[in-house]
């Protein structure tokens, strides 16, 4: 009898992971309820913050800890548990505003959000890498891309909900659209049967192994194995410098571009909201790249484009070169995100890529903390921007140095293992 998984199509897998980042993608999308917060509930700004960096602290601690369960009970039970956190999370956060309580708010969208968040961005990844052999960053870049682009959904219809039926309301029928749209896509998710290969794929010699990994003579290793070995830890430190520089961008945007560029308040935040669209749209343009020129080459390339920004920026007077070369770092930013997952599957195979993919998501928790702080430091101690550009540029190179180390690394793999296969060849 056929799997049933063999007639679902691969595409409609696609879809079926977008609808869920889509869905989890709002909580770029949270700014739109601080000041109805302040003014409906009189909570402070640092309070409703708080209730965010909870969020993306535990979507980090949960990606880590539960990788293992999306591992051992499926994408479809994975994606169903983050559509029920992620809705609770919503339907909670309106109750405690209804009931005035910012203890409940802080424990709901924190914790219980949280939790559905880093549940749903890890449940379809390992899929879609295992579905797309042939295209996994094109794959993982599709989904990625609509955690990136969740905001340009959320917020419009978000502030329309705010100004006709009050912000309590508007995360009870959020958080209801979302439960439906995530439980939606986690339905239709499902590992391909064993064995199987896209069209296309099926006639070629030693397609199996391909499929694999990308780069054959590495091991498949489980999530356990892989964080012990140097190459984990090198993708990790290389994905923390990464996200540092771009979320340092994305918290210092707009002040930066008024003290370097000379923009007027207005028009900064009128470029910043373009920031949204470069995320996203890094994400699917860098992922697809890195099936054609490798996932090393690729961040090798983000590494050397950000280093030539952060050192240009200080030197440009043109607000809108400034904006553009700001654009530029930023879909680095996202690219990094998206292409991590085949990445992962690249060093150590797709077994367990889901797990290994939620270690190295600690990666970005850490990176939202010491990216902008950095920043936040050397400005109060010189006044200046420049002086923060030139300390992540100092990183950056760090970066570049473990890339080529990695790549070193690999190299090193192959050869001990194509030497090993020769010995074993010479004694049959």
């Amino acid at each position: 009898m056929t799997p049933i998984t063999a007639n679902k199509n691969r595409w409609l897998i696609a879809a079926s992971a977008i609808a869920i980042h889509l869905s989890i993608g709002s909580i770029y999308a949270y700014s739109i309820y601080q000041n109805p917060l302040n003014e409906t509930q009189g909570w402070s700004t640092s309070s409703v913050t708080l209730a965010f960096s909870i969020a993306i602290f535990v979507l980090g601690l949960t990606a880590a800890f539960l990788g293992k369960y999306v591992e051992k009970y499926g994408p479809r039970a994975a994606g169903l548990a983050a559509a029920v956190l992620y809705g609770l999370g919503m339907i909670g956060s309106g109750l405690s505003i209804r009931l005035g309580s910012l203890p409940l708010f802080l424990f709901t969208f924190g914790v219980v959000g949280g939790m559905g968040l880093g549940i749903g961005y890890i449940s379809p990844i390992g899929t879609l890498v295992e579905w797309f052999p042939d295209r996994r960053g094109m794959a993982t870049g599709l989904a990625v891309m609509g955690f990136g682009a969740g905001a340009l959904v959320t917020g419009p219809l978000g502030n329309f909900l705010i100004q006709n039926a009050g912000v309590a309301t508007t995360f009870f029928v959020l958080g209801g659209l979302y439960f439906v749209l995530m439980s939606l896509g986690a339905s239709y998710l499902a590992k391909p049967p064993d064995g199987w290969l896209p069209e296309g794929m099926e006639d070629e010699e030693n397609a199996h192994e391909k499929a694999k990994s990308a780069l054959s003579g590495l091991d498949s290793l489980t999530a356990a194995q892989a964080r012990t070995t140097p190459r984990f830890w090198m993708v990790w430190l290389i994905v923390f410098i990464n996200v540092s520089a771009g979320i340092m961008l994305l918290a210092y945007a707009s002040p930066m571009l008024q003290q370097i560029g000379g923009a007027t308040a207005t028009t900064a935040a009128f470029i910043t909201g373009y920031i949204g669209i470069f995320n996203g749209g890094g994400r699917i343009a860098w992922s697809t790249l890195s099936d054609y020129i490798g996932r090393t080459n690729t961040y090798g390339a983000f590494m050397v484009i950000q280093i030539a920004a952060f050192f240009a920026m200080p030197q440009l007077t043109g607000v809108w070169m400034l904006a553009v070369t700001i654009f530029v770092v930023i879909t680095c930013y996202g690219g990094g995100f998206a292409c991590l997952p085949a990445y992962l599957s690249d060093l150590f195979g797709t077994a367990e890529v889901s797990a290994i993919h939620g270690y190295a998501l600690t990666a970005w928790g850490v990176a939202g903390v010491v990216g902008p702080q950095v920043a936040s430091l050397v400005l109060e101690s010189t006044g200046t921007y420049t002086n923060a550009l030139y300390v992540m540029n100092g990183a950056l190179v760090v970066g570049l140095i473990t890339v080529l180390a990695l790549r070193w690394r690999i190299g090193r793999l192959k050869e001990s293992s194509d030497a090993s296969v020769g010995a074993t060849a010479s004694t049959d």
